[in-house]
């Protein structure tokens, strides 16, 4: 049977509370006053399986969500947008998180651990079945998605997934960085981003290993050449970095689907990631395939085996 499905996305659904506060960090007061409060569907899933949507591949999306007002709101999400959600039930309710978002679009999200439960699991049957009619599959690291991976690579289906702003240290990320065929992470918390890049490509199965830098661009690991691509100067003003990490997956994506070289993938995700930023985080907006293409068109190539290396640092890109 012929795929159905480009891109499966596994995990990530969820609703974000948006404040805009005058500071990051926030100093101690008794109270604010800020502008209106929102609430929105999407978390990193929902911005993945928007993405590659938006760009004209077909997604299919799968995760534990509550019958809840938030549980109704992603659903509603998926439906507008057109893309299939399977949904399983979870007794937790929906994962839900608050971000706080300064005047330079920097972020600061607060996640409700409470939503996972130790018993949570994605259906093996549905994962095979979903799978066996997908090109790819790209994991989040939401629970239960680790138990999945072994079903995926069992299908034959390519996996990423996004490790985002990992330590390079703590053991729950390891499943994932050692089970995808393509990986990307944050530079935000790594002390060396180069070794922790190179640990990931030595010790799994990625074939190419991406660190976001925020508007230092980029950096990509392949076949033991580390490049830097360069950040994309974003069309409009930049008001909001919440998604373009998931928006720089799903450039990146179009590209090694389509079976660009490594390099160019990089840059379609980097003109992706900077069209994220100018988008309101109260909005979902995604870059479409005519954009992106006019925009790597006018975007210099990134440089092979640039001597410049990763260093920590603040990103928006995560």
């Amino acid at each position: 049977m012929s795929a159905e499905t480009d891109v499966l996305v596994l995990g990530g659904a969820g609703v974000d509370t948006i404040v805009y506060v005058p500071e990051l960090p926030l100093a101690y007061a008794d109270s604010y006053m800020v502008p209106a409060i929102r609430q929105r569907a999407g978390q990193t899933g929902d911005f993945v399986a928007m993405g590659v949507s938006a760009l004209g591949l077909r997604a299919h999306h799968l995760d534990v969500v509550g019958d809840d007002p938030e549980g109704d709101l992603v659903r509603a999400l998926h439906r507008d947008k057109g893309i299939p959600f399977t949904e399983v039930p979870s007794p937790q309710g929906t994962k839900r998180a608050v971000n706080l978002v300064d005047p330079a679009g920097r972020r600061l999200s607060l996640y409700d651990s409470d939503r996972s439960h130790e018993a949570d699991r994605l259906p093996e049957e549905t994962v095979r079945a979903l799978a066996g009619v997908s090109r790819h599959a790209h994991v989040s690291i939401t629970y239960p998605c680790a138990f999945a991976l072994p079903v995926l690579r069992e299908s034959g289906v390519t996996i990423s997934t996004d490790l985002h702003n990992w330590d390079g240290v703590v053991g729950y990320h390891e499943a994932f960085a050692y089970q995808a065929d393509l990986v990307f992470l944050s530079t935000t918390a790594l002390a060396d981003p180069e070794r922790t890049m190179r640990q990931v490509l030595d010790g799994g199965r990625a074939r190419a290993v991406v660190a976001t830098a925020g508007a230092e661009g980029a950096y990509l690991l392949v076949d033991d050449v580390l490049t830097h691509v360069p950040a994309v100067t974003p069309t409009a003003p930049v008001v909001d970095s919440n998604g373009a990490g998931d928006a720089f997956v799903s450039g990146f994506l179009f590209g090694w689907l389509a079976g660009d070289p490594p390099l160019r993938c990089a840059q379609y995700g980097a003109v992706a990631g900077a069209f994220a930023c100018t988008v309101p985080s109260t909005g979902t907006d995604c870059i479409s395939r005519e954009e992106l293409l006019e925009g790597a068109a006018l975007t210099g190539g990134p440089r092979v085996g640039d001597s410049n290396r990763p260093d920590r640092r603040d990103t928006v890109n995560g």
